[in-house]
């Protein structure tokens, strides 16, 4: 049937308005010489006009459907993992004593009951129970909990619902807002009664929340592996924490857990192997935690034999240069390459050494790091610097000032690089500031906690290292750090204007990084112990510098990826440097991405090109489910194998044990639906509500006519045949 829904002031606009039109088309009618065309037209534009009101009052089809089975009371109950939390208490109406059981051994015992026998009682009503949010048979899926759901498939299949019951912890973390579904309740007349279970407090327990391990490292050196731990115990803990291979091989580092709160820590491992190994970190339990299944997980992380190509850039041939050359020469996975521009004797010769600044740009771009030292515009030019600072941007080389007491570096800040250099220098002091005695650098909180600065074989004896090394008699007039530049280590004995005098700076730069070296002493540190602290610390910077650039690297394209292990549902960022055959960097052409997802759905991402003369190229994609996704990178025209890579989305527990119950949401579920919580204690109450419930109202199905294409297309029709007609009229 029409069902229309007009306005007072909507209903007489439209009356007057096809009195008006009435009216002005019996005058048309009475004074045309051909009367029964006329009235046809005229009856034309009436219909017309009927149409245009009938459409201001908003018309609908209503088509009312009377159910013809009995009313339905559907009882929804939770199956996520969740529900395995033992902490819900049983009432007397399904216990004889108070007894602790998890949430889920809760849910059977009420559904087994009989409480729910009178809502059948007579044949009155349809009692159905239904699970939800159970957790997948495939290894690997997301497992989650969508209360919304499950409430719209039901309002979608059922025609004669009298009232829905639903028994969960309220704990959801999957799909839309719950009370999305609570409103469509409403809309149909049906009322939730929502039962909590499970406790509002957390259990104690000690989890291991995340391990964000770096997707490879070097054979034969220490990689850092940072993870978090929260504490629901409310007394501090100390535990060990153990890194374990498959071989057996294990590492371990005391830590002191806070109460009631996250703890972020790392752990050294050195890497043995070529190849990928699955490692496992774990703690273990606590007096007094009641959740063992989370104090471990494993991860994969590979190992590589590296080769980092380094350019060294100096004027004056100082300790600190000599020594860093040393070391960096000396070091089996470092190519090393040296440019000396002595103001006396001119370009350095010998082994290693260049006669001038790479000429065309496939030759700097061979360069995972560069080191500029006492080093200003008299020794590289302007366009120099910016082709430096374009490798460092756009093929995520890394870039190091090391400056000298000659001030050269204070001339690159007329160049490209200064929006490079992560501090502010003093202008007043070009030549730096020299110490009488020795003055030592000391660790900041993010110093302690980076691998650039671990000079130890573990964590526990690094900050006595650093305490025991010797001083520096000069270092850089630094005012401050930039923002968003990171402090490793500060000047102990001296401070400025905004605090301790950063010495030690990193920052990131484009998809490179760069690292400000205030000091020239670090040489110094061979003191008693020869190369071990000094070698080791060169050898970390330059592997850090350079592991981004190296993550997938092959004869025609580079792939770099943020973040290296996505959780599900994370957008990745891809960046690729793509090269022409000559090894110069790609000017015309093109990069794209065969994806393959861990259930083996493809896709093709086609990256943009950035528009610089570096062949960069970036593009994004969605990481959906967890597992190994794996990447083949191909440059236009290659025609050797193209770059295959793999990345590991860790699949985040959505779903935990151990987490309180959340009956805040399902409360605000009940009071949109026009329903009640219901307390575990109440459940006698609930079938008393239900019962007296009324019938359950018939449904409707409106289609609203006012903006529908049909209408709009039929009023289109009729005033073109009264437009024709009108035309025939006047013709004839």
């Amino acid at each position: 049937m029409l069902h229309l829904s007009p306005t007072p002031l909507t209903l007489w606009i439209g009356i007057i308005a096809l009195i008006l039109v009435g009216v002005l088309s019996v005058i048309s009618w009475k004074r045309s010489p051909h009367r029964g065309r006329t009235a046809v037209l005229e009856c034309l534009r009436f219909l017309a006009a009927l149409a245009v009101v009938i459409l201001l009052w908003q018309p609908e089809w209503l088509t009312t459907l009377h159910p013809n089975t009995k009313p339905q009371i559907a009882i929804l109950w939770d199956d996520s993992k969740s529900m395995t939390t033992i902490d819900a208490t049983l009432p007397p109406d399904l216990s004889e004593k108070a007894e602790v059981v998890s949430r889920a051994d809760w849910v059977k015992k009420a559904l087994a009951s009989d409480l729910w026998k009178p809502l059948e009682a007579k044949g009155a009503n349809e009692v159905t129970t239904t699970p939800f949010a159970t957790p997948p048979a495939v290894d690997g899926a997301t497992a989650g909990t969508d209360l919304e759901q499950p409430l719209a498939d039901l309002l979608a299949k059922q025609t004669n619902l009298r009232a829905v019951v639903m028994l969960s912890d309220g704990d959801y973390n999957f799909g839309q807002p719950p009370v999305a579904a609570a409103q469509k309740l409403r809309l149909r007349g049906v009322p939730l009664f929502p039962i909590p279970v499970g406790n509002k407090v957390r259990l104690p327990d000690l989890d291991l929340l995340s391990v964000t391990a770096p997707t490879y490292g070097i054979v034969g050196e220490n990689v850092q592996i940072p993870f978090t731990i929260r504490s629901s115990l409310d007394r501090q803990v100390r535990t060990i924490v153990r890194l374990r291979d498959e071989a057996g091989h294990e590492r371990t580092k005391d830590i002191v857990i806070p109460p009631n709160s996250e703890t972020y820590e790392s752990i050294l491992w050195r890497l043995e192997k070529e190849g990928t190994s699955t490692l496992e970190l774990s703690i273990p339990v606590a007096d007094g935690e009641l959740v063992a299944s989370n104090n471990s997980r494993k991860f994969n992380i590979a190992g590589r034999p590296e080769k980092i190509r380094v350019l060294l850039i100096e004027t004056l041939p100082r300790w600190e240069y000599r020594f860093l050359r040393n070391a960096l020469s000396r070091d089996p996975g470092v190519e090393l390459s040296c440019l000396l521009f002595h103001p006396a004797l001119g370009m350095g010769e010998g082994k290693d050494y260049l006669k001038e600044f790479p000429a065309k740009i496939e030759d700097l771009a061979k360069y995972d790091v560069i080191f500029i030292g006492d080093v200003g515009t008299g020794q590289i030019t302007k366009e120099q610097c910016t082709l430096i600072r374009g490798l460092v941007e756009n093929q995520a080389s890394g870039l190091i000032f090391m400056p000298g007491s000659q001030g050269n570096q204070f001339t690159l800040l007329d160049t490209d690089l200064a929006d490079l250099m992560p501090v502010i220098l003093d202008d007043a002091n070009r030549k730096g500031i020299a110490e009488s005695i020795p003055s030592p650098l000391t660790l900041t909180t993010e110093g302690r906690a980076s691998l650039l600065t671990m000079l130890g074989d573990n964590e526990e004896e690094n900050p006595e290292i650093w305490r025991r090394l010797p001083g520096f008699y000069w270092h850089a007039a630094v005012i401050k750090a930039k923002g968003g530049a990171e402090v490793l280590a500060v000047d102990n004995n001296r401070r400025g204007k905004y605090g301790p005098t950063p010495l030690l700076v990193t920052k990131p730069a484009g998809t490179g990084k760069v690292l400000f070296m205030g000091i020239d002493s670090a040489w110094r540190w061979r003191r008693g112990v020869e190369d071990l602290y000094h070698y080791r610390f060169w050898g970390q910077v330059a592997r850090w510098m350079s592991y981004q650039r190296n993550m997938a690297a092959g004869h025609r394209v580079r792939l770099f990826f943020n973040p290296e292990r996505p959780e599900p549902g994370a957008t990745v960022t891809l960046n690729a440097n793509a090269f022409d055959p000559n090894g110069a960097p790609l000017k015309e052409g093109s990069v794209t991405v065969d994806i393959t997802s861990p259930d083996g759905r493809s896709q093709r991402v086609e990256l943009q090109k950035n528009e610089t003369a570096w062949g960069a190229f970036s593009g994004r994609f969605k990481a959906d489910i967890p597992g190994a996704w794996k990447l083949r990178a191909t440059a236009t025209g290659a025609e050797d194998k193209p770059l295959e890579t793999t990345i590991l989305a860790q699949g985040a527990e959505l779903e935990k044990t151990g987490q309180p119950a959340r009956p805040e949401v399902l409360e605000e579920m009940a009071k949109v639906s026009r329903g009640r919580i219901i307390q575990p204690a109440q459940l006698a109450d609930l079938i008393k509500e239900i019962t007296a419930l009324p019938e359950p109202r018939p449904l409707e199905n409106r289609i609203p006519l006012w903006s529908h294409w049909a209408t709009v297309a039929a009023l289109v029709i009729l005033l073109g045949i009264f437009w024709i007609g009108r035309k025939l009229n006047g013709a004839f």
